[in-house]
């Protein structure tokens, strides 16, 4: 790609990350404002306990798939070796 297309899509997706920080920033108050008068209040981000724990949760369930898996790869193998052995 030619350089000065490069920079003007840098550029661009840096103007477009500021637009957004900033109209963030401007909503913010609208935002708060809202909650206070709906009561509802703003959730809170995850502590990082959180994330291990989901991320721990996660890797259990994986670990639990792919045991599984193996275990019937195992299972077919073996009863394809019975039946092999049986039918000499």
């Amino acid at each position: 790609m030619n350089k000065h297309f490069e920079d003007a899509r840098y550029y661009l997706s840096r103007a477009g990350e500021h637009a957004k920080e900033g109209a963030l920033e401007e909503l913010e108050p609208l935002e708060e404002r809202f909650r206070n008068i709906t009561g509802r209040e703003e959730e809170p981000e995850p502590s990082r306990l959180d994330k291990l724990q989901s991320d721990l949760k996660e890797l259990e369930e994986r670990a639990e798939g792919e045991a599984q898996t193996a275990i019937a790869n195992a299972r077919e193998r073996i009863r394809r070796y019975r039946s092999d052995d049986t039918a000499e």
